[in-house]
């Protein structure tokens, strides 16, 4: 499949199906801490990047094969940004039409101050924003977005948003070593947090591949203090423990591709997911696509996880 992966193991979303509704990498964000690596270049246009009518007829498959019970939730998480595909709101929609399951949207929120987005966003059961920094210096280090989209722009987005949406609205924050686990930078960012009036807040580690070799993820100081400083709304997101599946694809290549572009893995994590398949033919299926260039190992924290071929990272 092109555009529906999964279920994948979800550290907020238990088993989650996901959609993906533009080519890698489309974002407006250019995060040090990207598992899909460097967004080259950016931009910020909203189009039809996928076909809608082909998202929908992937989705309709899926939900036909996979058997009662596997999936948590319905994501749509891009490969990049999902909001920059003018007919996200459309899709949702259309989901929430074929299907009782409850809908996520993972966001870095950038455009949520637009109301021509909230039409099909409003009907979503959760929405998954990011806010990594209390201030805008730091915002532009971490997120580095699209030139003209300012600090100012992201939190007003996210307050806007908050004042019309009804559903879950869980914001997220990316802990960085050094970066923005300080007292300083925690107490800014509890201070945006408190304009949000976001459900929850979840603390979210960088464990796998991050665009940027130097990146590491907080260390339990840091984690205790941001569970000290950001308050009761904090919850620390641990990698899930669920199994998973891979939706209606037969052909092992295919289903690796369909993973590892939204979601690089570890060779082991593949082998689980893959269940239904031999390890040595998971492992044959790895090198063949990394001959042709579909796909390739990346080394960091001392691990090497499958990513696609065309993805960047930084040495490290």
């Amino acid at each position: 499949m092109r555009y529906v992966f999964g279920p994948v193991p979800s550290r907020r979303l238990g088993r989650s199906l996901g959609i993906d509704p533009i080519p890698l990498k489309t974002c407006n964000w250019n995060c040090i801490y990207c598992q899909l690596g460097r967004t080259r270049p950016l931009t910020n246009v909203r189009r039809e990047y996928c076909s809608r009518d082909d998202i929908v007829s992937e989705i309709k498959r899926a939900l036909a094969v996979l058997p009662p019970g596997s999936v948590d939730w319905i994501s749509f998480v891009g490969s990049g940004e999902p909001s920059l595909h003018i007919g996200l709101g459309w899709l949702v929609r259309q989901v929430k039409a074929l299907t009782d399951l409850p809908v996520a949207i993972l966001t870095n929120g950038a455009l949520l101050g637009q109301p021509e987005l909230w039409a099909g966003l409003l009907l979503a059961d959760a929405v998954l924003p990011t806010l990594d920094a209390g201030n805008a210096a730091l915002y532009r280090r971490i997120n580095r977005p699209w030139p003209k989209l300012t600090y100012n722009h992201h939190l007003l987005g996210l307050q806007r948003f908050r004042q019309v949406y009804q559903g879950q609205l869980w914001v997220e924050v990316m802990l960085i070593r050094g970066i923005n686990d300080t007292e300083k930078s925690l107490g800014e960012i509890a201070r945006a947090l408190e304009l949000i009036h976001p459900d929850q807040v979840h603390l979210i580690l960088p464990v796998r591949p991050p665009a940027e070799g130097w990146v590491q993820p907080s260390d339990e100081n840091g984690v205790k203090l941001a569970l000290t400083i950001l308050g009761g709304k904090f919850h620390v997101m641990q990698p899930s423990a669920h199994p998973s599946t891979v939706a209606a694809d037969k052909d092992l290549q295919s289903a690796i591709l369909g993973v590892i572009t939204r979601h690089p893995m570890r060779r082991e994590e593949l082998c689980a997911m893959l269940s239904h398949w031999e390890p040595q033919l998971v492992q044959k299926a790895l090198l063949s696509l990394q001959a042709s260039g579909q796909a390739r190992p990346v080394d960091r924290y001392g691990k090497q996880y499958w990513c696609a071929g065309t993805s960047f990272y930084s040495p490290g």
